[in-house]
């Protein structure tokens, strides 16, 4: 039986906005019918990629392109009109258009209240696009449905769509390509089975990360410490000094190699193992190098 892929006519007419939503991104201010993004095709600080809300267009003033929502998918996705065509038949992208409310001229990428994000639904994760950016950091969707859920949430009046990892407080840390924040309350997460060997991260990917690589050498069992913020360290001393050994994983930056260097004067049981992963930042961007490097 023959398939009836979206036509160009009926993805030219699906909401531009409410599109890139769904994919993640958020606009970073708001000017009218423009709204203005981080360009989704590449790493910036200042937004040059806008969408006209009244004509349902998009330009990206970085490199001189624009046009239709067919335009973008095809650079996007690098892929062919049908392919992206096909992508569009997901019901994530078939919904009727609506107007977009506007939201204040402020970046949502960057440290947000938490006060102001209201936790909408909390569920396993299916989104593509969830599935397509745990792709981008090499972690395994089977994975990441073992320690993160799909959050929608509200910010500012739009609902966003994230990856969510649970602290022990009830709070989530939340993100997408576009997004990087946490909801209320900030806490550290415990990953514990009652293992006298803690190993302390900053971050939830570097943990993923981690985790899948020693997983695969046996290395486990253990106890796991994201500390979700370098400002949680001190305030977690007495829960890692309950431990016989505690393993530093800590970011290769001024910030994480300042904190390790404090854990370690804490007593002979800190030790920093950040060497193992060299020259790169965290666990995450290592296994990315190393996954690009066997691809390439």
């Amino acid at each position: 039986m023959s398939r009836n892929f979206v036509s160009c006519q009926e993805a030219k007419r699906l909401d531009m906005v409410r599109y890139l939503s769904q994919l993640g991104y958020q606009p970073k201010t708001v000017r009218g019918s423009d709204y203005w993004y981080l360009s989704p095709f590449r790493e910036e600080r200042t937004p040059s990629f806008k969408i006209n809300s009244k004509l349902n267009v998009w330009y990206d003033h970085g490199v001189g392109q624009g046009g239709t929502l067919i335009d973008f998918g095809i650079i996007y996705y690098k892929c062919s009109i049908k392919e992206f065509l096909i992508k569009l038949e997901s019901p994530l992208f078939l919904q009727q258009p609506m107007p977009a409310p506007q939201i204040e001229s402020q970046s949502v990428y960057a440290k947000t209240s938490q006060s102001k994000i209201k936790i909408l639904a909390v569920r396993s994760i299916s989104s593509r696009f969830l599935k397509n950016y745990l792709s981008l950091r090499q972690i395994p969707v089977f994975l990441a449905m073992q320690f993160c859920k799909e959050i929608d949430f509200e910010l500012y009046g739009r609902t966003i769509t994230t990856l969510g990892f649970g602290n022990r407080s009830g709070g989530f840390e939340l993100r997408s390509p576009k997004f990087k924040g946490s909801s209320s309350p900030k806490d550290i997460s415990l990953i514990s089975d009652g293992q006298q060997r803690l190993f302390v991260f900053e971050g939830f990917f570097s943990f993923l990360s981690f985790y899948l690589i020693n997983a695969i050498q046996d290395h486990l069992p253990a106890s796991f410490l994201i500390l979700n913020s370098l400002a949680l360290l001190e305030k977690s001393r007495g829960l890692m000094d309950q431990h016989e050994k505690v393993f530093l994983h800590l970011d290769r930056d001024q910030a994480g190699q300042s904190a390790a260097q404090t854990a370690l004067r804490w007593g002979e049981k800190y030790r920093d193992e950040s060497h193992l992963y060299g020259e790169y930042k965290d666990w995450n961007e290592c296994l990315k190098d190393h996954h690009g490097r066997l691809k390439s």
